[in-house]
């Protein structure tokens, strides 16, 4: 959608705090009563964009919704998140985030329910499911899908946020960083 690009846009160049609905709408090119039709909030509008996102990563379309091997599923998520993560644009509003949840956290809220909270959710749908199905053991799925994406990211994260000369990983890297999180997970949550 063209308004979440524009208000994408708007705000990596100029904060979330300090852009308007109003800039958003002229950038756009629409009115900001059209704005408001289709966002009652600039929160709203920044949950649009988290929205979009985790559609990507763990939407309708995606390995983890079509199903699969434990394998094949965890792999695609992991690597489809640490790209994510890794990706400019992602760690920018990342960091918008973090700065502004402070003076306004239910924008914390809407990210984390919209976007992590989401992908977790999801995971431990499918690792409930795979354990129905006999090819995992997951007593606690919830914190069985938080475990694996944190292995996936928490470094890789980490220095995105406090080293800004952080050279990212190359993909052959992230892929053997990845099938190793799948590996310690297996081990812990397969099916004997």
């Amino acid at each position: 959608m063209e308004l979440i690009d524009v208000a994408e846009r708007m705000f990596l160049e100029g904060g979330f705090a300090d852009t308007t609905m109003q800039m958003i709408a002229e950038a756009a090119g629409a009115s900001k009563e059209t704005l408001y039709r289709h966002f009652s909030s600039k929160e709203l509008l920044f949950a649009g964009i988290v929205d979009r996102k985790a559609r990507e990563l763990s939407g309708p379309e995606s390995t983890l919704a079509r199903g699969g091997t434990p394998e094949a599923v965890l792999f695609d998520l992991g690597i489809g998140l640490l790209h994510l993560v890794l990706r400019a644009p992602s760690s920018s509003l990342f960091r918008i985030l973090v700065a502004e949840a402070p003076r306004a956290p239910e924008l914390g809220d809407l990210f984390y329910n919209r976007g992590p909270g989401r992908t977790v959710r999801r995971l431990a749908g499918y690792l409930a499911a795979a354990t129905e199905r006999g090819e995992l053991r997951c007593e606690d799925p919830q914190g069985a899908a938080r475990l694996f994406l944190g292995a996936v990211v928490a470094q890789y994260h980490l220095h995105l946020l406090v080293q800004p000369n952080w050279k990212r990983p190359a993909e052959r890297e992230m892929r053997a960083h990845v099938r190793s999180a799948v590996a310690m997970f297996l081990a812990k949550y397969r099916a004997l």
